[in-house]
C-alpha cells in the first residue's frame, strides 16, 4: 500500500489502557514496571540495552537497544495494553520513479524462504487473529506492521513478517503479477492485443486520478528536486514499466538488511521473547554493512521558484471555472531536532486551524476557492519539514490576489503574534489527545516516531512530549516574540520556497492514455515474434499458477479452538435525566467523559431529509448564544475534545425492512471541563445561529469540495451504498444521507448563488431534531466521575426542556422497541417500519473521469439476529479468500475486492479495477464455485479465525457499550452470533449459497463507477448517471 505521510504531532492520538489480561502474561507486575529493570549496557540475546526510560505522560516504558553484530536499532514501548504490536521499517531512497520500493514491498509477502507458498501474507490474514496486518511504502521508508492479542499469534506473524523481509522468494513471476507485465488482453487468445498489467501499475493509475494527491506528488517532487524526494516513490505509471526484476532484486539485497532496518516492539508481551525470536530467525544470519541510503539534506535556494502542472477536470466540482489551485510551500528544519518540529507543528496550527486563525481569515472567509489547498500545513514525513498553504477551487484570474493574501497574512503574523487562548487552546488539545485511550495506539506510535527515527532522530524524545510542551511554554515566556521570530526565519526571510498551481485540462485523461499508448507501442515495436510467442507462454504459466489450488500447509495457523468461547460482559446501567433515557458505562477513560446523545428524525418532514447531513455538518459551526462561530470554535478547543453530530440509519437487528433514523450527538471533555462541554451543547439547542450566510456559504463550499475529493478515494464505498439503495428501506436512506446522491446534493447546495433557502431550512431541521422528547443519552466516564457526570447531565436536559415538544411522526408504522430488552415497558427506541416495501433491481454506472473502476454488486439476505447471518458472514470471508482475491487481484489486476454481509445484504466489490464488466461476471463465478462446494474444512476454519479477529478487534473504553446504545444489540445477542458463527459448518454454507445468491432466488442491485464505458451505454438495462 502506498502513502503519503504526514508524521504530526497529531499522530500520538490515542492511548489505550484496557484489554483483557490473558493467562500466559506474567501477572507479579505491569509491563511498565518489568521495563524499567532493564539497565544500560545489558546484553539480551544479541542485543545490548542502550537506554530505559520512564514515560508517565503515555503510561509507558521506552526501551532503546541495538543488535551486536549488525546494529540493527530496536524500540521497545512497554506498556500495559494486550494488542502487541511489531514494526520493521527500512530506510528506502530510490532515485528513480519505477517504484521500486513499493513493487518490492508487494513482491516480499509473495513467499520466502521458510514459507514458499504463495502469497503468506493474504493467506495470514485468514491464520491469524491479527487486529492489524498492513505494508506501507512512504518517500523514504518502507513499513512492516502488525498487531494481535494472542501471543502465540504474535510468533506466528512475527515469524512469517520476518522471513518476508529479509529472505523472501522475489520469484519473476511474482513480480509481473503485483508490478507489471506485457500480457494478452485475453491470455488465452495469442491473437488479443498486449496490454500493461500489474496490481502496483492499476493501483497507482487508480492513485493518480485524484487531483488532490497528483498536486501533492508534484509539490513534494519539486520542492526537494535534488535527490530521493524528486521522484515517485510509489510509481509513476509511465516508469513503472522500465522497472526490470534484475533491479528489484539488487534494490532488496542494498536495502533490506537489518543494518538499514529499525524495530519496534509495543504493548505488554515480555520484550526478551522478541529480541530472542527476531535474532534466531533472522539476525544471526547477517554481518554489518554501510547500507548507505542516508538522504542528505536539500540544498537551500537562494531565490523562490515557481511552477505550474495540469490535472483532469472534477465533474463534481461546484464551479466547473474554479478548479483552480495555488499554494506556496516553504522549507523548514531538520526533523530530527524534536523540539523544532513540535513548534513548527504547533505553529502550523496557530496559522491555519479554525476559523480564529489568520490563513483561515484571509483566505477561507474571502470565498476566492473552496477550500485550503491539498496539502496544507506542517508536513514532517520527509528529512526536512515543509509547510504548505494555498487554497483549491479557486479560479486562475485570482493568481496573484491569492499570492499577495499569503504573503501579507505572513506580515500580519509577524506584527501581532497570536493570542494566549488560542495557544492553550492547542495545548488543551495535545493533552486530551494524550489521555484519549484508542485500541491501534500501538500502531498510531510506530507512525509517529517512523519519519524522524528514519533518519536517526531520537524515537524516545518523540515521546516525552510532555518534555516539549514544558519547554515550549518555557521559551515563550523567556521571549515572547519566539512564535514571531519563528514565523520571520522560516517564512519571511526564506528564499527556499515554492509557490505551484494547477490547472485543470480537459484532454488530460486523453493524454494520459495517448502517453500509455505510445509507451505500449514502443515496447511492442521491440518484440520478435519469439518475444511474443514467449510472453503469450508467460501469460498462461501464470494464469496456470493463479489457477492452481494453494498449499499452504508450510504457514502456521491458529485453530478455532484458540478462540475465545465467550465474550467479556460490558455492565451498562440504564436511567434517566429529566424524562430523558441515559444509559451509564463506567469505564478507565483516563479522566475523559464521554458524551452521547441519539436525536430521532421520525417527525422529520421527507422533503427535509436530503438536508439532514450538511445540517449535522453545520451546527456545530455556526455559532450558539452569545458566542458568533469564531468564538464558539475556540470554546470548543479550549473546553471539549471536539463536538459533532453525524446522521445514523441503524439497520434493525431483528426485520430486514425495520429501521432507526436520527442524528448523533458526540463530544468528550477533560473531567474538569464538564460544565462548560454542557453549557455549549446547551447554547445549540436553544440559540444556534442561523443568520449568517457568509459563514453557510464557506462551510458549503468546502462540505461540496471535500465530498468531491473522496470519491476517487472511497470509491467502492460509493458503489456498495448505491447498489444496495433498492434492497431495504435502511439502504435507501443510506444512499440519501451519504451516497452519490448526497454528492450530486451539496453540488447542487454549492452552485447556488442565493443561499436564503437553505438557511430558512435549517431551523425547522433544528426543532425536529434537537428535541428532548426524541432523545436518548449515553456517558462513558471513570467509577469516581460517574455520578458528578450524570448531574451534570441532568442540568443540561433541563436546561434544553424548552425545546422539549411532542411531535406526530410523519409516517404511522412506528414500532417500539425497549432500551431495556428485559423490561416490556419503559423508555424505548421507535423504528420505523416498512414491512410491505418491495425490493427492487437496478443497475446504476455512474461515469466518472478516472482510469479504473469501482464496481459493486449487492444481494438482499437477513438482518443480524436471523439464523443465516453468521453463516453469510463466514461464506463472505472465505469467498474473498479462496476465490474473489484470485480472480479479481491477481488474475483481473484491481488493487483489491472480495465480499462481505451486514447490513441485510450481501455485497460484492472491487476497487482501482481496470475490469467493469468482467469483475461483475466474476463475482457470479464465485456464487457458482461457494455452490459447487468446493471447499475444505480447513477454508472454513480459516474464514471463521478471520471473521472473529473482526468480531473480537479490541474496543477503547471511549466505545464501550456504544452498539448497544445506538442499535439495540446486547452483549447476550452478540454472544449468540458468536455461538452461530462457531456453529457454521459446509452444510450451512452450501444452504445459504443456495438459497440467498443463487440467479433464481436472489433480488440484488449494481452499480459501476468508472470511465466511459460503450457497452454499458448500448445496454437498456443500465441507468447511466
Amino acid at each position: 500500500m502506498f502513502r503519503q505521510t504526514k508524521a504530526a504531532l497529531q499522530k500520538v492520538r490515542y492511548v489505550s489502557l484496557n484489554g483483557q489480561q490473558q493467562t500466559w502474561r506474567l501477572q507479579s507486575s505491569s509491563a511498565r514496571e518489568r521495563a524499567l529493570s532493564y539497565q544500560q549496557g545489558q546484553k539480551i540475546h544479541g542485543f545490548t540495552v542502550r537506554e530505559v526510560v520512564a514515560v508517565p505522560d503515555l503510561f509507558l516504558t521506552a526501551v532503546k537497544l541495538t543488535h551486536d553484530r549488525t546494529g540493527a536499532q530496536y524500540l521497545h514501548a512497554a506498556r500495559d495494553d494486550s494488542n502487541n504490536l511489531f514494526s520493521v521499517q527500512l530506510r528506502t531512497t530510490p532515485l528513480d520513479s519505477s517504484g521500486v520500493p513499493h513493487i518490492l514491498e508487494h513482491t516480499v509477502l509473495c513467499g520466502s524462504e521458510r514459507f514458499p507458498c504463495r502469497d503468506p501474507f493474504f493467506k495470514m490474514l485468514n491464520r491469524s487473529l491479527s487486529t492489524f496486518m498492513n505494508a506501507f511504502t512512504a518517500s523514504d521508508y518502507t513499513m512492516y506492521p502488525f498487531s494481535t492479542q494472542n501471543s502465540k499469534d504474535f510468533q506466528n506473524l512475527l515469524s512469517v513478517y520476518l522471513d518476508a523481509v529479509f529472505f523472501p522468494c522475489l520469484r519473476e513471476q511474482d513480480f509481473w503479477q503485483e508490478g507489471w507485465r506485457l500480457e494478452n488482453e485475453t491470455p488465452t487468445d495469442p491473437a488479443s492485443p498486449l496490454v500493461f498489467k500489474g496490481v502496483v501499475f492499476n493501483e497507482m493509475k487508480g492513485a493518480f486520478s485524484d487531483n488532490e494527491r497528483v498536486y501533492a506528488q508534484h509539490l513534494q517532487n519539486k520542492l526537494f528536486p535534488d535527490h530521493t524526494y524528486s521522484v515517485v516513490s510509489g510509481g509513476e505509471p509511465l516508469a513503472i514499466p522500465d522497472l526490470t526484476w534484475e533491479q528489484l532484486r539488487q534494490f532488496h539485497a542494498t536495502h533490506y538488511h537489518p543494518s538499514n532496518a529499525r524495530f519496534f516492539t509495543y504493548g505488554d508481551l515480555p520484550l526478551e521473547q522478541h529480541l530472542q525470536q527476531i535474532e534466531a530467525e533472522a539476525l544471526s544470519r547477517f554481518d554489518r554493512i554501510n547500507p548507505n541510503t542516508e538522504v542528505p539534506p536539500q540544498p537551500h535556494w537562494t531565490t523562490p521558484r515557481e511552477d505550474h502542472v495540469t490535472c483532469s477536470p472534477d465533474a463534481m466540482a461546484p464551479d466547473p471555472l474554479k478548479q483552480n489551485t495555488l499554494c506556496v510551500s516553504y522549507l523548514l528544519g531538520d526533523i530530527t531536532d524534536t523540539f523544532e518540529g513540535f513548534t513548527l507543528s504547533l505553529l502550523s496550527s496557530l496559522m491555519i486551524s479554525g476559523p480564529n486563525s489568520p490563513f483561515y481569515k484571509a483566505l477561507i472567509e474571502p470565498k476566492i476557492g473552496t477550500d485550503f489547498s491539498s496539502v496544507v500545513g506542517y508536513d514532517g514525513s520527509t528529512r526536512e519539514a515543509s509547510f504548505s498553504i494555498g487554497l483549491q477551487g479557486m479560479s486562475e484570474d485570482d493568481t496573484e490576489r491569492v499570492k499577495h493574501i499569503i504573503s501579507q497574512t505572513i506580515d500580519h503574523v509577524i506584527e501581532n503574534g497570536f493570542e494566549e487562548e488560542r495557544i492553550e487552546a492547542l495545548l488543551h488539545k495535545i493533552e486530551i489527545q494524550m489521555k484519549h485511550q484508542s485500541t491501534n495506539f500501538g500502531l498510531s506510535l510506530a507512525s509517529y516516531i517512523a519519519s524522524s527515527w528514519n533518519h536517526d532522530g531520537d524515537p524516545v524524545e518523540l515521546l516525552q512530549i510532555n518534555q516539549s510542551v514544558s519547554k515550549f511554554r518555557q521559551t515563550l515566556k523567556q521571549n515572547p516574540l519566539f512564535l514571531q521570530d519563528t514565523v520571520r526565519r522560516y517564512f519571511k526571510e526564506n528564499s527556499h520556497r515554492l509557490t505551484l498551481s494547477m490547472a485543470p485540462d480537459e484532454s488530460y485523461i486523453e493524454k494520459q492514455t495517448q502517453a500509455e499508448e505510445q509507451k505500449l507501442q514502443r515496447k511492442i515495436q521491440a518484440l520478435t515474434d519469439t518475444d511474443k510467442k514467449y510472453i503469450y507462454e508467460k501469460g498462461l504459466e501464470l494464469l496456470d499458477a493463479q489457477s492452481k489450488p494453494q498449499d499452504a500447509s508450510c504457514l502456521p495457523a491458529l485453530k478455532v479452538s484458540d478462540i475465545q468461547p465467550s465474550i467479556p460482559a460490558t455492565d451498562v446501567t440504564l436511567s434517566t435525566a429529566a424524562g430523558v433515557p441515559v444509559q451509564l458505562c463506567e469505564q478507565p477513560t483516563n479522566g475523559l467523559v464521554y458524551f452521547r446523545a441519539m436525536c430521532s428524525l421520525n417527525t422529520l418532514p421527507e422533503e427535509l431529509r436530503l438536508y439532514v447531513p450538511l445540517f449535522c455538518n453545520v451546527i456545530t459551526k455556526l455559532g450558539c448564544g452569545d458566542l458568533d462561530y469564531r468564538q464558539q470554535s475556540q470554546q470548543k478547543e479550549l473546553r471539549t475534545g471536539g463536538m459533532s453530530v453525524s446522521s445514523q440509519v441503524i439497520q434493525d437487528s431483528t426485520q430486514l425492512d425495520m429501521y432507526e433514523q436520527g442524528v448523533l450527538l458526540s463530544s468528550s471533555c477533560l473531567e474538569r471541563n464538564l460544565p462548560h462541554m454542557f453549557q455549549l451543547w446547551s447554547d445549540i439547542f436553544n440559540s444556534p445561529h442561523f443568520d449568517d450566510v457568509e459563514r453557510l456559504r464557506v462551510l458549503v463550499m468546502s462540505s461540496a469540495q471535500e465530498l468531491s475529493n473522496g470519491i476517487s478515494y472511497s470509491g467502492h464505498m460509493y458503489a456498495m451504498t448505491r447498489a444496495a439503495r433498492h434492497l431495504t428501506p435502511a439502504g435507501d436512506l443510506q444512499e440519501t444521507f451519504g451516497g452519490m446522491e448526497q454528492v450530486k446534493f451539496m453540488k447542487r447546495i454549492a452552485e447556488m448563488t442565493d443561499l436564503s433557502q437553505v438557511i430558512r431550512t435549517l431551523p425547522r431541521i433544528k426543532k425536529h431534531l434537537l428535541n428532548p422528547d426524541n432523545m436518548r443519552c449515553a456517558l462513558n466516564a471513570t467509577p469516581q466521575k460517574m455520578s458528578d457526570s450524570a448531574a451534570q447531565l441532568e442540568s443540561f436536559m433541563k436546561d434544553v426542556s424548552d425545546n422539549r415538544k411532542e411531535r406526530k411522526p410523519v409516517r404511522s408504522n412506528i414500532i417500539e422497541r425497549p432500551l431495556d430488552p428485559l423490561a416490556n415497558s419503559g423508555p424505548s427506541r421507535k423504528l420505523i417500519s416498512e414491512l410491505n416495501y418491495h425490493p427492487c433491481q437496478m443497475k446504476t454506472f455512474f461515469q466518472l473521469p478516472f482510469p479504473i473502476n469501482f464496481v459493486s454488486e449487492s444481494i438482499r439476505t437477513v438482518p443480524f439476529c436471523h439464523e443465516d447471518y453468521a453463516s453469510l458472514c463466514i461464506l463472505a470471508r472465505m469467498m474473498s479468500a479462496k476465490f474473489l482475491h484470485g480472480e479479481i487481484r491477481e488474475k483481473g489486476g484491481a488493487y483489491g475486492g472480495g465480499a462481505r454481509a451486514g447490513g441485510g445484504v450481501f455485497t460484492f466489490y472491487s476497487y482501482r479495477d481496470p475490469n467493469s464488466l468482467q469483475t461483475l461476471s466474476a463475482f457470479r463465478r464465485g456464487v457458482d464455485w461457494a455452490k459447487a462446494g468446493h471447499f475444505t474444512q480447513q477454508d472454513i476454519d480459516e474464514a471463521k479465525l478471520s471473521v472473529f479477529s473482526a468480531v473480537d478487534s479490541p474496543v477503547g473504553p471511549s466505545n464501550k457499550g456504544m452498539g448497544r446504545f445506538l442499535s439495540g444489540v446486547t452483549d447476550e445477542m452478540k454472544q449468540s452470533h458468536r455461538e452461530r458463527l462457531f456453529a457454521v459448518t459446509h452444510r450451512s454454507l452450501l444452504d445459504v449459497a443456495e438459497r440467498y445468491l443463487s440467479v433464481g432466488q436472489q433480488t440484488c442491485g449494481v452499480a459501476i463507477l468508472g470511465p466511459e464505458n460503450e457497452t454499458i451505454k448500448k445496454d437498456p438495462s443500465w441507468i447511466v448517471k
